[in-house]
């Protein structure tokens, strides 16, 4: 789903002019003639879509400066881009000082106006990620702050509003790596007990022999080697949220005491002579389909019906796909600057598209991760396929990017087997032929081989003009002059050629 930018400007030419020009840069453009109904389109109940406002400063009624106030008075904090026929120092100050993040002479060019764009978004979504983590942290996330649009997430964050204004057990439910810990936390957030402790607990990870005394605890000379007291995690969430993730994979004596947790408020340390009294908030997560583990005899049916109170169900990745984009931009975001990689800004609309339509088994984590090694090895100052080469083999997509920036990845139709070796070089093949992924022997050719064969192709069809070479595939000159020493390609004719 394209990025929504609001553009304000009350001369009908200059906003269509913007919103072809938006369009074309693969945008999603809301148009305005005033200030006041921008305010009403950034306040309303989609405005949280909007992730850029391009906004006129002079306007009649509500100039561009009022607009900017009053978006600062009603903690409004999309990026603003202010643009002008009337630019000057003073006036770009001004703009900056009461909020903007940049500022453009109209008509501004279609890439000027997309390096503002994308540098705007970059910077608010770094912004967002710093904020998440804080709140996060201090136990006040709420659903809102989570990065999602697609319709089927705005159903599971009105069931987590309803969900926090109670103390009920909430089950959340979906596949691994979906974000179910993010959505107990906003739970929590949202709730009486924001700002209380928050103890998360892996029952997949709990050791069997001493699963009871971590989440009950026990007492000094309980049992051999328990030379000091101990408080499990019941106890560390007193008065806060128990978060038990893969509850599925609890043992079935444990079970039996979390039944007695949940009924009675009530926990037996181990060695204890009696109860102790606990006061917490039970939110519990599985990727298991559980009634059919209560079917099989391997999860109490009196325990499921007490957990699942309220439940949650967190769709996959693949059922959201309207969120990767907003995803890819905060992940690199965040990591390019954990990283140190502060000149790794962007992420190509290739590379967007090619991703939007993996399935993402791993979903969010796998998302992430992924980002996070194309980050690691990026040479340039944006993300490309070529960042990507795991996800674009499995999707059969070529590694070199197409000419035009809004154009999918080109699909590499494989060659039939044959013997190849009277081609001395893959520019010898024809454009509808394209370039041969098996050897003589039919297996598949490596990454390598199939890069190889893309700059040779590449160096012959653009008469060895390095610069331009660069450019079409997407690489620094000084990564193309490396790759061709790797690969014995390098000449003095490539060398002196440009």
């Amino acid at each position: 789903m394209p990025d929504k930018i609001l553009v304000v400007d009350d001369e009908p030419v200059q906003r269509r002019l913007l919103e072809e020009i938006l369009k074309k840069l693969g945008y999603d453009p809301i148009c305005v003639e005033s200030g006041s109904e921008a305010l009403d389109a950034l306040s309303g109940k989609s405005g949280h879509r909007i992730k850029a406002v391009i906004l006129d400063l002079v306007m009649p009624e509500m100039d561009g400066m009022a607009v900017l106030e009053s978006m600062t008075a009603q903690k409004l904090f999309q990026p603003v881009i202010v643009q002008t026929a009337q630019g000057g120092v003073e006036t770009a100050v001004g703009a900056m000082r009461a909020g903007a993040v940049d500022f453009v002479i109209k008509p501004a060019a279609p890439q000027r106006l997309n390096t503002s764009l994308q540098n705007a978004l970059r910077m608010d979504a770094l912004q967002g990620e710093i904020k998440r983590i804080k709140r996060s942290a201090k136990g006040n996330l709420t659903v809102d702050e989570i990065i999602s649009s697609s319709p089927n997430m705005e159903m599971v964050k009105t069931v987590a509003r309803k969900a926090a204004q109670s103390s009920i057990p909430v089950l959340i439910e979906g596949e691994s790596g979906v974000g179910k810990e993010l959505i107990a936390r906003a739970v929590q957030g949202m709730s009486e007990r924001a700002s209380k402790s928050f103890v998360t607990v892996n029952c997949g990870a709990l050791p069997e022999n001493l699963a009871e005394s971590i989440l009950f605890g026990h007492e000094k000379g309980a049992f051999t080697g328990a030379s000091e007291k101990h408080r499990g995690k019941f106890q560390e969430a007193d008065g806060g949220t128990l978060f038990l993730d893969e509850i599925g994979e609890l043992p079935a004596d444990i079970q039996v005491k979390l039944l007695r947790a949940l009924q009675e408020g009530e926990i037996d340390p181990v060695g204890a002579s009696r109860p102790i009294k606990v006061n917490f908030r039970l939110i519990s997560a599985t990727n298991r389909d559980l009634m059919q583990e209560v079917r099989a005899g391997n999860f109490r049916e009196d325990l499921y019906y007490r957990l699942n109170v309220l439940p949650i169900l967190v769709p996959p990745l693949r059922e959201r796909r309207a969120d990767i984009p907003e995803l890819l931009r905060h992940f690199t975001a965040r990591i390019a600057t954990e990283e140190g990689r502060p000149n790794v800004k962007l992420i190509c609309q290739q590379a967007i598209e090619m991703l939007c339509a993996y399935d993402w088994p791993g979903n969010i984590r796998q998302l992430e991760n992924a980002v996070f090694r194309a980050v690691v090895l990026c040479e340039g100052d944006e993300l490309t396929i070529s960042e990507f080469p795991q996800i674009a083999m499995e999707q059969g997509l070529d590694l070199k990017p197409v000419a035009d920036d809004h154009k999918a990845p080109e699909m590499v139709t494989p060659m039939p087997q044959q013997n190849l070796s009277h081609l001395k070089n893959p520019a010898e093949l024809s454009a509808n032929e394209g370039l041969p992924l098996l050897n003589a022997a039919g297996d598949v050719i490596s990454l390598a081989e199939a890069e190889k064969q893309i700059i040779e192709f590449a160096i012959e069809r653009y008469n060895g003009q390095m610069s331009k070479i660069s450019r079409k595939l997407g690489i620094g000159r000084s990564t193309l002059y490396r790759k061709l020493r790797e690969y014995g390609l390098e000449t003095d004719e490539n060398d002196s050629v440009d």
